[in-house]
């Protein structure tokens, strides 16, 4: 059966554009169309439309996509626009927006478009997950790698990993995976893509979960440059449902970035002496300090032992912070990833795995 679209666009040459293009295509009937958002909103009802394809490149649409959205729950809602605006798409993706799609399109792209944004899970702004820590050598790569997969299972929404970590990522050992395309090729082609043509650039671990690679040598890193890599994790919200980025250790462009997007930071530091706790505490305070109410900070503290309420006390007292999470030694797991088995199967019956798989629940529970 026929879409039946509405159209809402102010430029009446492109207006004209688009209904001549669908109704050249069996897969669409064009309803009605609108020169603005509010002359839609309420005589739309009467066509009890499937697709709305709304200009947001005028403000007002784009802040009335949540009324949209509201009104017809059952609707997919397509924002158009010229050149792709990260900032824009965000907007329309938080106010229940399907996604967004370029102009010009085709009647073949728009139902691309709507099969790629249909994969990726809940229509809800994405959850851009950051891990962060002082230095390297934290459990901080073991722990993305592993919510990742715990999060895509437990979801059936589309999970992608980022290796951020530019010159010496572990994600691709881990998967014991050589991809063709890397973060490098991504933030050199990023003013170019679309979610539809930057999809590929992720390579597919397991059911539900992609990797964007980090560039096999060392030497690559200077060619991406901190703001191109911001828009690409903006895109990849566009694409999937949670966006997990390993970060290198230490603050740099890279990660004060990052941090900067994300709606969880992980603060991960690795138990061996007292000094990675003062680290830790630095950290803390930094972020602190660029607190704007738009993200939560949570301290991980790995391979702690003994693993007791009385040892997460003496941490955080040392800390000055709350000890959020504490995740126990485990060097069974560590063998997994160590050998690239991790996509092959999880040792589900060990502490490390519960403890990680709360984590995991809590993540899930706070993106309703």
């Amino acid at each position: 059966m026929a879409y039946r679209v509405i159209v809402i666009e102010d430029d009446q040459n492109t207006l004209d554009d688009i209904v001549a293009m669908l109704r050249r295509s069996p897969d669409f009937t064009v309803s009605a169309t609108y020169k603005s958002a509010h002359a839609a909103i309420n005589p739309a009802a009467m066509f009890h439309p499937d697709l709305f394809l709304a200009n947001i490149e005028d403000e007002e649409t784009l802040n009335m996509m949540p009324d949209f959205v509201d009104k017809f729950p059952g609707a997919y809602m397509l924002g158009t626009m010229s050149q792709w605006d990260p900032l824009a798409a965000q907007k329309a993706m938080e106010g229940g927006a399907t996604g967004c799609i370029l102009k010009p399109f085709t009647a073949k792209e728009i139902l691309e478009y709507l099969q790629l944004y249909s994969a990726r899970g809940q229509r809800k702004p994405p959850k851009l997950i950051s891990f962060f820590s002082p230095k390297g050598r934290a459990g901080r790569t073991t722990l993305a790698a592993i919510l990742a997969l715990l999060i895509a299972e437990k979801t059936g929404e589309r999970v992608a990993l980022i290796d951020a970590d530019l010159q010496f990522g572990d994600l691709p050992i881990f998967f014991d995976l050589e991809p063709n395309r890397t973060v490098v090729d991504a933030t050199q082609d990023i003013k170019l893509l679309t979610p539809v043509s930057f999809a590929p650039y992720f390579y597919p671990i397991k059911d539900g979960v992609s990797l964007l690679s980090s560039p096999d040598r060392p030497e690559y890193a200077e060619l991406v440059a901190p703001e191109s890599l911001t828009e690409v994790v903006m895109m990849a919200g566009n694409i999937f449902r949670y966006v997990l980025v390993d970060l290198p250790s230490g603050f740099n462009p890279v990660t004060l970035n990052i941090c900067r997007i994300s709606n969880v930071v992980f603060v991960t530091t690795m138990i061996n002496s007292g000094f990675e706790v003062k680290h830790a505490k630095k950290a803390m305070e930094m972020f602190e300090q660029q607190d704007d109410g738009r993200r939560k900070v949570y301290t991980v503290f790995t391979r702690v032992n003994p693993f007791t309420e009385e040892n997460r006390q003496k941490i955080a007292d040392q800390l000055s912070y709350p000890v959020d999470v504490m995740i126990p030694n485990e060097y069974k797991m560590i063998s997994v990833a160590n050998s690239g088995r991790l996509a092959k199967g999880l040792p589900m019956d060990t502490l490390l795995m519960k403890t990680i798989s709360d984590m995991a629940d809590k993540i899930i529970a706070s993106g309703r």
